[in-house]
C-alpha cells in the first residue's frame, strides 16, 4: 500500500490556536497512531487576521514598523517579505485587537495605519503587495490609509477632514497627485473574503458596523458620508466586489491605488506555494474554529477543500465547533468533519483544552483514514 502523505492546511481556531499551533497538534495527533506518517504543514489564511503569520509560517521574513493605530497612538505592526513580495494584513495596523476592550471609535477610527505599513513594504522594495483586508476596526473608506500615502482630504475651507468616516461628511475636495510615485510600479492584489460593496444594504456600514462598536445612528452618519467620499472620488467603483472590505479600505485601494481584486484564499494559497504542496499530498486536513455557512463563502478550508477537489485528493476537516450539515460538507468537497465540540461539549472548556482535543480528533482521522 502507497504511503499516505497528509498535508495539513487548515487556518486558526480564534481565539484557542494560531494556525501553526493547529497544524502542530494535528501532526502530534496522527502520529500517535501511524507513527512513520508522512506529514506537510502549511498554515493557511484568507486574508483576514493570521495571514502575515501564515507567510511567515512558508518562509517570508516578518518585518515590524510602528505605525498608527486605528485610535491614533502608535502601534507595532508586522508583515511579511520574500523577494520582492510584500504580505500587508490590515488589522495588523487597524484591527480591532487594537481597541482597549469596550473601546470603540465607529466614526472617527482610521486606517492610516495601514498606509504607513504599506509605506514601509514599498520602502523594503515590494513590487508585489498582497494586501489582507479584514477585521477592521475601522469604516473610513479607507481616506486614512490613502492619507499616509500622500493624499489630501479637504474640507470647504482648505483644511484636513477630521479622521475617521465620520470626517468624510465634510469633504469637498480630494487631492490624490501626492499619492507615493511608487504605487504605480506595484502589483496591488486586494486579498480579502469579503465581496460586499460600500455603502447600501449590503455595504460596509449597515453589514459590518455594529461589530465596530457603531449604532443604528452611526450607520446610518458612515453610510452617507462614505457615499458623499465616493461621489466625489468615483462612484463607479463604490459598487465593486470588494469595495465595502474591512470598512471600505477595499474602495481605497481599488479607487486610488490600482489595484485588483481576488478572493483572499486564492492569494494566499499561490502565495503560499500550495499547489506543489498538494502535488505530494495522498490526503489533505483543512479546518478553521467555526464551520459554518459564512465558511463556504470564501473562507480558508472552502479553498483549500476546492483546490484539492479540483486535484482529486481527499480532504477532511477539524474545527471547533461544527454548525453544517454533511449535504453542505460534501459539496464543500469535504469527505468529512471532527468537531472538538463531539469531544467537549461545553464551549469554554473546548476553547481552553483545545490543543489536546485537536489531537484526539486528529487520533480518530488516523483511525478513520490512515490505519
Amino acid at each position: 500500500m502507497e504511503t499516505a502523505r497528509v498535508l495539513v492546511a487548515a487556518d486558526k481556531f480564534k481565539g484557542s490556536l494560531t494556525a501553526v499551533q493547529v497544524a502542530e497538534r494535528v501532526t502530534a495527533g496522527l502520529r500517535r497512531v501511524v507513527p512513520g506518517v508522512r506529514v506537510e504543514t502549511l498554515p493557511v489564511a484568507d486574508g483576514g487576521d493570521g495571514t502575515v503569520a501564515a507567510a511567515v509560517a512558508a518562509g517570508f521574513e516578518r518585518r515590524e514598523a510602528r505605525v498608527t493605530g486605528p485610535l491614533g497612538d502608535p502601534v507595532t505592526a508586522a508583515y511579511a517579505l520574500r523577494g520582492s513580495t510584500a504580505v500587508v494584513e490590515m488589522a495588523e495596523a487597524s484591527g480591532l485587537q487594537h481597541l482597549p476592550d469596550g473601546v470603540f471609535a465607529p466614526l472617527t477610527a482610521t486606517t492610516y495605519g495601514s498606509g504607513e505599513l504599506l509605506r514601509a513594504a514599498l520602502e523594503a522594495g515590494a513590487t508585489t503587495i498582497v494586501f489582507g483586508v479584514g477585521g477592521s476596526a475601522t469604516t473610513d473608506g479607507g481616506a486614512g490609509m490613502l492619507a499616509a500615502l500622500g493624499a489630501r482630504f479637504l474640507d470647504a475651507d482648505g483644511k484636513p477632514v477630521g479622521p475617521g468616516g465620520g470626517g468624510l461628511a465634510e469633504l469637498a475636495e480630494a487631492d490624490l497627485s501626492g499619492l507615493d510615485p511608487r504605487l504605480k510600479d506595484v502589483d496591488l492584489v486586494l486579498a480579502s473574503d469579503v465581496d460586499n460593496p460600500l455603502t447600501g444594504p449590503k455595504g460596509a456600514p449597515e453589514v459590518y458596523g455594529r461589530q465596530k462598536g457603531a449604532s443604528e445612528e452611526d450607520i446610518a452618519v458612515l453610510d452617507a458620508a462614505l457615499s458623499h467620499y465616493a461621489s466625489v472620488l468615483g462612484p463607479e467603483t463604490a459598487a465593486l466586489p470588494g469595495a465595502g472590505a474591512a470598512g471600505g479600505i477595499g474602495y481605497g485601494a481599488l479607487v486610488a491605488l490600482g489595484a485588483r481584486f481576488r478572493p483572499g484564499i486564492e492569494v494566499m494559497l499561490d502565495v503560499l506555494g500550495f499547489a506543489p504542496a498538494l502535488a505530494r499530498a495522498t490526503l489533505v486536513i483543512t479546518g478553521e474554529g467555526s464551520l459554518d455557512e459564512q465558511t463556504l463563502h470564501g473562507k480558508a478550508p472552502a479553498g483549500v477543500a476546492a483546490a484539492a477537489r479540483e486535484a482529486g485528493i481527499e480532504v477532511v476537516a477539524v474545527c471547533g465547533r461544527l454548525a453544517l450539515s454533511q449535504e453542505a460538507l460534501s459539496g464543500a468537497g469535504i469527505a468529512r468533519a471532527y468537531a472538538l465540540a463531539e469531544l467537549e461539549p461545553d464551549p469554554a472548556v473546548s476553547m481552553a483544552q483545545a490543543g489536546p482535543l485537536l489531537e484526539r480528533a486528529a487520533e480518530s482521522i488516523a483511525r478513520d483514514f490512515l490505519s
